[in-house]
């Protein structure tokens, strides 16, 4: 029987919303990525996606799904699993799986996307980020004519003109100054959002017409999981990697102190909880395998689908995945 051409209308669009170049170029890019790491002799492992305890970043928030009463988590990142097997003994590891971050959508943004996590023990900062460039040149070729680094407090008070540890007044009153109205509703009181929200729209575009830049030593308040830097405890061995202007990767030196780890997740929850976001409980695993012993070692999270759209020059996510999560209106 042949369908009407109502009945084809009314079909859903089952076709790949990303063409076929795009689908050759990604497992190049995936190919790659294996054969660099293979040549560094780091070995490639894989966590699970769902698990019962999740990170308590209350700028993160996550998907969770119940099975038998119990409820489990679609994971942001596979760090914790990953920081487990580096206390087991496993060395040099790295990862490419999906990742699950709730309420991101967007241009840049998917809920689900792919991530390239690794992690070298004894690196310092300086030489991770070394590391992250040799792979980016090798993805992105003559796209990367060079690279910077520059510390974050340079950039935000070249940027915004004023320091990052300024008066949340001063932060209120500069915003206003640069015409972002919006921001006093949109970060209170909290100076984690503060600083996000005038880097990404002022310091961040900044950057496009830099090329590679790796913006490094964070101030403490964006700590995540990274240490503090030894004789500077207000800024954290944390650095980010931008390219055209676009953030593609988030690293660390890494935490390796269980009491100082705990007590960052408990300030994390009373946060989740003043601002009435769900409060998973502590990854009690986790925290033994940092108990047990975590190697120093440093760690970067890089989003592939990003570095696609960069290399394939498309100005949207949806356009580099296969079949985008479709979120009823």
């Amino acid at each position: 029987m042949v369908s009407t051409s109502r009945e084809l209308e009314n079909r859903p669009d089952w076709r790949p919303r990303c063409d076929m170049e795009c689908l050759r170029q990604r497992a190049w890019m995936l190919a790659e990525i294996r054969r660099y790491f293979r040549e560094e002799g780091v070995m490639e492992v894989e966590t699970p996606v769902l698990a019962g305890r999740v990170g308590t970043d209350p700028h993160l928030h996550f998907l969770a799904v119940e099975e038998g009463g119990h409820k489990l988590y679609l994971q942001t990142s596979p760090e914790f699993a990953m920081k487990r097997l580096l206390a087991a003994g496993s060395g040099d590891i790295y990862q490419i799986g999906k990742a699950f971050r709730g309420g991101e959508r967007g241009r840049w943004h998917s809920l689900e996307f792919t991530l390239l996590e690794w992690y070298r023990v004894g690196y310092d900062l300086g030489r991770m980020m070394d590391d992250v460039a040799s792979l980016l040149r090798r993805l992105l070729k003559d796209r990367i004519a060079g690279q910077e680094r520059i510390r974050y407090g340079d950039l935000f008070r070249e940027s915004i003109g004023v320091p990052w540890d300024a008066p949340i007044s001063r932060l209120r009153q500069r915003a206003s100054e640069l015409g972002l109205a919006e921001a006093g509703a949109v970060c209170g009181h909290d100076r984690t959002l503060w600083l996000d929200f005038l880097f990404s729209h002022i310091a961040q575009p900044g950057l496009a017409s830099r090329g590679l830049v790796f913006v490094y030593d964070y101030p403490a308040p964006m700590a995540a999981l990274a240490r503090l830097k030894p004789g500077d405890p207000g800024v954290a061995e944390r650095f980010e990697v931008f390219l055209q202007g676009i953030e593609l990767g988030n690293g660390y030196r890494e935490l390796t102190d269980p009491k100082e780890q705990r007590a960052r997740f408990e300030a994390e929850r009373k946060t989740r909880a003043m601002a009435g976001l769900p409060c998973p409980e502590l990854d009690e695993a986790f925290l033994a395998a940092l108990e047990s012993g975590l190697p120093e070692c440093s760690g970067v999270a890089v989003g592939l689908d990003r570095l696609l759209m960069l290399k394939l020059g498309h100005a949207s996510i949806d356009r580099v995945l296969t079949f985008p999560v479709q979120v009823p209106a």
